[in-house]
């Protein structure tokens, strides 16, 4: 018996040593398993002749020069922001925008660092970086803050409500939100401690019912990426006013395919 206790610690024991050691591994590497960037970069022009984007430079507040994808307003006054979810990238995020250019908006495309071959790597105080250089950039050109709105998808929904936070911006637009990247790892590592271990937060929850502006949220049925639950719960601390688009037949990345342009466009109108 005593022998038989002794080789079940050393194995216990061995199971805790490779535990720790994975641990480690994950908290070290942790931003590998968060952004997922595209390294191509290709010219608007060369992407997509028609549309009439052209590549909008910035420089970042440490000195990091990006580029995204821009369209002047035409015959509305209001221009959209827009800030793409994880593994996506200018080339992705573009064809979304042709409704609102067809509709007169201005559509500005934000590109993260270390995405479509950009310099840097993404961290969460970088992809905010990123995201105020373009806003401020946006507002240097002659675009008014109170004519800008900002939209966003899955990974974007943490950087657009920062900027809400410190922009004036008019409203907001929020596809399969999460409440904040620690939840999102307990749902995804449910046997490890991932909400003490997350380095990068993007805490949506915490800063939603500070913000005062119209918000658009938009929850997808089956979605498997972000749990239905927590793109709604979000919607319940937001303040008024506020709108929820549920679709139940829509996953994480088509809810533009089941009927969402529509409500966008009616939404915008309104505002």
């Amino acid at each position: 018996m005593k022998g038989l206790l002794g080789k079940t610690g050393k194995i216990l024991a061995a199971l805790a040593l490779v535990y720790v050691f994975a641990l480690t591994g994950i908290y070290v590497f942790q931003r590998n398993l968060l952004y997922f960037p595209n390294h191509t970069y290709v010219s608007p022009e060369a992407a997509f002749p028609k549309t009439g984007f052209a590549e909008f430079p910035v420089r970042t507040e440490d000195e990091l020069n990006l580029k995204g994808w821009y369209v002047p307003a035409k015959a509305q006054g209001l221009t959209l922001v827009y800030f793409h979810g994880n593994a996506d990238s200018l080339e992705t995020a573009a064809p979304l925008a042709q409704p609102f250019i067809d509709a007169g908006y201005g559509y500005l495309i934000v590109e993260y660092r270390g995405y479509s071959n950009m310099p840097g790597s993404p961290s969460e105080e970088g992809l905010y970086a990123d995201a105020r250089a373009f806003v401020k950039k946006l507002i240097e050109t002659g675009v008014k803050e109170n004519d800008i709105v900002l939209i966003a998808h899955s990974l974007g929904t943490g950087v657009a409500t920062e900027m809400a936070g410190e922009f004036g911006v008019r409203g907001m637009i929020l596809m399969t939100p999460f409440l904040s990247i620690p939840e999102m790892a307990e749902v995804r590592f449910p046997f490890i401690p991932a909400r003490q271990m997350t380095r990068d937060k993007f805490d949506n929850a915490s800063k939603i019912s500070s913000l005062h502006l119209p918000l658009l949220i938009a929850a997808s049925g089956k979605d498997i990426v972000v749990p239905t639950e927590q793109e709604k719960a979000l919607y319940e601390l937001a303040n008024e006013p506020k709108r929820l688009y549920y679709s139940q037949q829509s996953g994480h990345n088509n809810l533009f395919n089941n009927g969402f342009y529509p409500i966008c466009l009616d939404w915008l109108r309104k505002l």
